[in-house]
């Protein structure tokens, strides 16, 4: 139990703030509350978990210079395709009314490739060297899903009330600045 709650209160502060966390928020944006808390939640599940493993198994931060230089790359692509805009097709309507499984993908790889070397990752191969592996994956799991949550209530509030041209722009200019640090990130 000691090793879940300092999890969960480690990895809450860390992500205030985190470019995962203003991730969460530009695509909250754009996308149902949802489908983008289900791929928030599966790639953190994963990405701590890998985590867990490492900091139980070797207790040291793995190298992820070409992960974050991939990730840098990945955020150039999402901040194009969210200054183009997408157009909606009847049949894509009524996609959109069910769960929208790209959306979850598209936001599960985000995260994913965003979190492999993040200072969330690092704290949780860090706690996971001295707590528990099941604590420590579940405390920084639900953690992460928390402080993303919040980001997601508010990204869905701002995408209600700005125009939409405004709302793209941002998450564009957002996604160019999560490539930006990532690319410094793995440069320096």
């Amino acid at each position: 139990m000691t090793a879940l709650l300092l999890s969960f209160g480690v990895i809450f502060v860390a992500e205030l703030g985190d470019k995962s966390q203003l991730m969460a928020l530009a695509f909250a944006t754009r996308y149902p509350a949802i489908p983008v808390l289900i791929g928030i939640t599966l790639a953190t599940g994963l990405v701590h978990a890998i985590s867990v493993a490492v900091g139980a198994a070797v207790g040291a931060a793995i190298p992820t210079t070409v992960i974050t230089v991939a990730a840098s790359i990945a955020f150039v692509g999402f901040g194009i395709w969210t200054l183009r805009g997408d157009e909606l097709s009847d049949d894509d309507e009524q996609r959109a009314a069910r769960p929208a499984r790209h959306v979850v993908l598209a936001v599960g790889g985000a995260f994913f490739l965003a979190e492999l070397g993040d200072k969330t990752m690092l704290a949780t191969i860090t706690l996971a060297t001295t707590e528990g592996m099941l604590g420590t994956w579940l405390g920084s799991t639900l953690g992460m899903v928390a402080a993303d949550a919040v980001a997601i209530v508010v990204g869905q509030q701002l995408g209600a009330r700005l125009p939409d041209r405004v709302v793209r722009i941002g998450a564009a200019l957002l996604f160019f600045a999560f490539a930006a640090a990532l690319l410094y990130e793995a440069l320096s």
